[in-house]
């Protein structure tokens, strides 16, 4: 066979760079695939459905996964097997956007197992990957026969010196005050999600304004691409489940009147489930006595989904028709609050969040720097000092399911709540800060509750956080005439509605965002009142806060570790840690502190970390002794080490020196050892430190009263035993023999 013949379109960004969308030349045995290329970075992506649908398949399966080659960063694996492994939670996010912008592109009742497998296949540190990923599976959807109604595409939006800038550098990123990534086809709206510092909600329309322009031309691009590939790219032709008018009103006229009692008699989410489980088991009996077991046998299945989608419209209409919720609730009602701190007395931090039925138990854990987390990807490998964790177990919706570890539902709501607090953290905080939700009782939003929960632990702690953050959850139900926004949606609305846009924020502004869009063209002023309205929640919630904590407590329990950085200079770092680590090891150990010592900015970071306060002072004062460096006019408390004739070696702040024999007294001292011997405290001034050999000049005469009588020229000029020093043998003593060495040591 000869080389593929490759297919490409290319679309520039707003900057200037070239976007080449290629297909043809990879995979051609998938359904479809392509390898999107800007700069250096490259991402391939394949996309195959099957042709047969399983048996009894009542949902539809779809998987994408996104994963980073480590070669196309030049890197091998850090692991024990030198091979990627399962995906980390970047890539799991990652794979979250895609999926949840491309899945409402399938025909309702599709039900084709569909993968969808992103590579990073080469990649340069500037480029961010991720806001490529969504582009690179929809063409290569385009460019099949799978039957997606429209093509989309995905930009990152940020907002850096005060401009909206697209798919902007890595580099760039570190300086913005707004990150949005938004998924959009050549019409509709279909994904937002991102951070802010504490944004308007004015900004935030403007980003995804930016955002769909800039989709547009991509969505261009995909499908001059497609129309290039000509009959591969026409889409299959799929058979759907058949409907059946006269049973879908058979059953409606069953059920139509228990549904709608059931959804308007505000029950609880528990007495719901089970009063709508009795309608529906009386349909069944019902059923089977009019039509007989054999009907039943054949149809028996689809009046069943018929309830199921009878009850959504009846409840749908109820809400836009009638302005009333499933469980009482005026559209803007938030549901009652209570909230909880100090719950946990051994934690660092602590919170109860409670909305409605749905309940976060959070805590909070403050680390030193050695308990940051490692994070190794193909592009990147560092540290963060900033950790949630979000568990959802089965009981929390009154099920059973096993253990198994976090999901991508949890990565996913984890990253929601944890970039929400993120941006209120203080700058250069010492700690390591790990936060855990566990989630109790849910009946929706468990995320929101997670951010408030969380924002309520880490006050609780003494975390100086710059302001209080709350979340709300909004749902819209519509039409396209009638529309409701519903403020803190319950479960069964987020099932059963028509957006579901997640909301954070401060008193000031928002500091992250989700929205996912289920129907075409939402009008940006609808966007608007949206917003509006969750402004109105989210400051109720914060008031309802603010009852148990309004503002970060002064100081950390009393259990919780502290933490003093001292900064000192580099030259001292070597010192400090001594040969192989023995002397910082020698500290910790005996002082019972975790010290950290890093170089920073030209200086060294030194962090001594315990929840004792006096192991924190001796750890600092051996820390002192060591880098301590000693100013002519200091005076010091010394220990006398060594006699000699010419003076005595002392010991003072981790450091030594001579004083002499001249600097001992204001009179003459014909024996050192009838003043001092070993052990002897001693009171000395630094009176000077010799430029070429660094040695200090102490004196303990400068701080004695002078005699009565005595003129200053002795003093200045040193009198006899300065003479003696000078031309004596003590001196040549000092100069040639072995207390020179001793000297010469210290």
């Amino acid at each position: 066979m000869g080389l593929q013949t490759a297919i490409s379109t290319s679309f520039n960004l707003p900057d200037g760079r070239e976007v080449t969308i290629e297909t043809g030349k990879l995979a051609t045995q998938a359904d479809g695939s392509v390898v999107v290329k800007v700069g250096k970075t490259m991402l391939f992506c394949s996309a195959v459905s099957t042709r047969t649908q399983r048996e009894g398949q009542n949902f539809f399966p779809l998987s994408v996964d996104y994963q980073e080659k480590y070669a196309a960063a030049g890197r091998i694996p850090g692991n024990f097997f030198r091979r990627e492994t399962r995906l980390s939670d970047y890539e799991i996010l990652t794979s979250r956007l895609v999926d949840r912008a491309i899945r409402p592109l399938f025909p309702k009742g599709y039900m084709f197992d569909t993968q969808i497998i992103i590579n990073l296949i080469s990649g340069e540190l500037e480029e961010l990957p991720d806001a490529y990923a969504a582009l690179a599976a929809s063409a290569a959807m385009a460019v099949s026969d799978i039957p997606i109604s429209e093509v989309l595409s995905e930009v990152r939006v940020g907002k850096i010196d005060g401009e909206y800038v697209v798919n902007p550098s890595r580099s760039a990123m570190e300086n913005a005050t707004l990150d949005v990534i938004v998924a959009a086809t050549m019409d509709n709206v279909m994904m937002v999600e991102g951070e802010a510092d504490e944004c308007t909600e004015a900004e935030l329309v403007e980003a995804i304004k930016i955002g769909h322009d800039a989709i547009k031309v991509q969505c261009e691009a995909q499908l001059a691409l497609a129309k290039l590939v000509g009959d591969k790219a026409i889409k299959r032709e799929v058979e759907l489940p058949a409907e059946d008018d006269s049973i879908k009103e058979k059953v409606k006229a069953l059920t139509k009147d228990g549904i709608y009692a059931v959804a308007k008699g505000a029950l609880s989410k528990a007495e719901r489930k089970k009063q709508f489980k009795a309608v529906k088991e009386k349909l069944v009996e019902t059923l089977t006595e009019q039509e007989g077991e054999e009907w039943m046998e054949e149809h028996g299945s689809m009046a069943k989904d018929y309830y199921n989608k009878i009850q959504k419209e009846i409840i749908r209409e109820m809400v836009m028709g009638e302005s009333i919720r499933l469980d009482g609730r005026k559209l803007d009602q938030v549901r009652p609050i209570w909230t909880e701190v100090d719950y946990l007395p051994a934690a660092h931090g602590s919170a109860i969040f409670n909305r409605g039925e749905t309940q976060a138990l959070t805590s909070l854990t403050l680390g030193t720097k050695l308990d940051k987390l490692m994070v190794d990807t193909a592009m990147l490998t560092g540290y963060e000092k900033f950790i949630l964790h979000y568990n959802f177990p089965a009981y929390s919706v009154g099920e059973t399911k096993p253990m198994r570890g976090p999901g991508r539902r949890e990565v996913g709501h984890a990253n929601l709540a944890g970039r929400s607090l993120k941006r209120v953290m203080p700058k250069d905080f010492p700690y390591t800060v790990r936060l855990v939700s566990d989630i109790l009782e849910s009946n929706g939003s468990s995320s929101m509750a997670t951010v408030c929960a969380g924002a309520l632990a880490l006050m609780d702690g003494g975390v100086p956080i710059t302001a209080p953050v709350s979340g709300i959850a909004m749902g819209m139900i519509s039409d396209g005439k009638r529309n409701a926004i519903l403020t803190d949606i319950l479960g069964d609305e987020d099932a059963l509605g028509d957006m579901d846009f997640k909301l954070t924020g401060t008193e000031k502004g928002i500091c992250a965002c989700q929205m996912d869009i289920k129907i075409e063209g939402l009008p940006y002023e609808l966007l608007e009142q949206a917003l509006a309205q969750a402004k109105e929640a989210r400051l109720h919630i914060l008031n309802e806060m603010s009852k148990s904590l309004s503002a970060p407590n002064e100081d950390y329990k009393d259990h919780a570790p502290r933490i003093v950085e001292v900064i000192i200079d580099k030259s001292f770092i070597g010192a400090l840690i001594g040969p192989g680590g023995k002397i910082i090891q020698e500290i910790q150990e005996v002082t019972g502190t975790t010290i950290n010592i890093e170089e920073k900015d030209g200086k060294g970071h030194v962090n001594i970390a315990s929840s004792d306060k006096d192991s924190i002072n001796a750890a600092l004062k051996r820390v002192n002794e060591i880098t301590y460096v000693p100013q002519e006019g200091d005076e010091f408390d010394a220990v006398v080490k060594t006699v000699m004739p010419y003076g005595v070696f002392v010991d003072f702040f981790g450091k030594s020196g001579l004083l002499h024999v001249s600097e001992i007294s204001h009179t003459r001292i014909d024996k050192v050892e009838d003043v001092f011997k070993e052990g002897d405290p001693v009171k000395v001034k630094l009176i000077g430190i010799d430029p070429r050999t660094g040695k200090f000049r102490l004196s303990r005469k400068a701080l004695m009263e002078r005699p009565a009588g005595m003129p200053e020229r002795d003093e200045r000029r040193g009198g006899g035993d300065r003479r003696d020093d000078r031309r004596g043998g003590d001196r040549r003593d000092d100069r040639r023999g072995g207390d020179r060495r001793d000297d010469r040591r210290r």
